[in-house]
């Protein structure tokens, strides 16, 4: 079985990630999509993160509908700073069963060279690419274990979602209903 791992802060999780996930399994070869909640991603802040546990609870509540969506809590449990290579082995150690893949948008995969061990992780993954807007995916577009999706391009961000949150305006349609309730009823990212 192929899982694909979605790593993401998700802060929040929106409908963009949701759309990717779900092409992914309808048209490719995945099986599942694991959403991989990162509590802190080396290359960001982590002091703009709200909890692991709520962005977590987003997650759960955003594909609680959809068996071919699991939340994932795996790099919880691990050392931190998160690395994706520590995920993969740690991952493919625990389910020898299971064939894991990484799903990225083109922007990751033109600064994927600059990630911990990334020739061990193109050797040994797939990367499944979905379009971003303004990236071509860089020098690694045409590895040949780089395949790209023909997913939705998507120019929603959780950073814009929050700013918008900040200045009081209504993200309704870009969060799933019960992840707007959660966000409205925590009071997040209101400051």
């Amino acid at each position: 079985m192929k899982i694909g791992l979605y790593f993401g802060s998700f802060n929040p999780i929106h409908v963009g990630h949701l759309i990717i996930a779900n092409h992914l399994v309808q048209n490719s070869d995945i099986s599942k999509v694991w959403l991989v909640v990162s509590p802190h991603n080396p290359h960001k802040e982590k002091s703009s993160l709200l909890a692991d546990n709520h962005r977590l609870r987003m997650v759960r509540l955003a594909i609680e509908d959809n068996p071919k969506l699991k939340a994932s809590d795996i790099e919880f449990k691990l050392q931190q700073p998160s690395y994706t290579i520590h995920t993969l082995t740690h991952l493919s150690e625990k389910y020898p069963d299971k064939e894991f893949a990484l799903i990225m948008g083109a922007d990751n995969l033109s600064s994927f060279h600059k990630w911990k061990n990334y020739e061990t992780i193109l050797k040994n993954h797939h990367l499944y690419v979905y379009p971003r807007p303004g990236a071509d995916g860089g020098a690694l577009a045409n590895h040949h274990n780089v395949t790209w999706v023909n997913a939705p391009l998507m120019e929603i961000s959780s950073t814009q979602i929050r700013e918008a949150i900040k200045n009081k305006k209504d993200v309704r349609y870009l969060l799933t209903e019960s992840v707007h309730d959660y966000v409205k009823e925590m009071n997040f990212y209101k400051k």
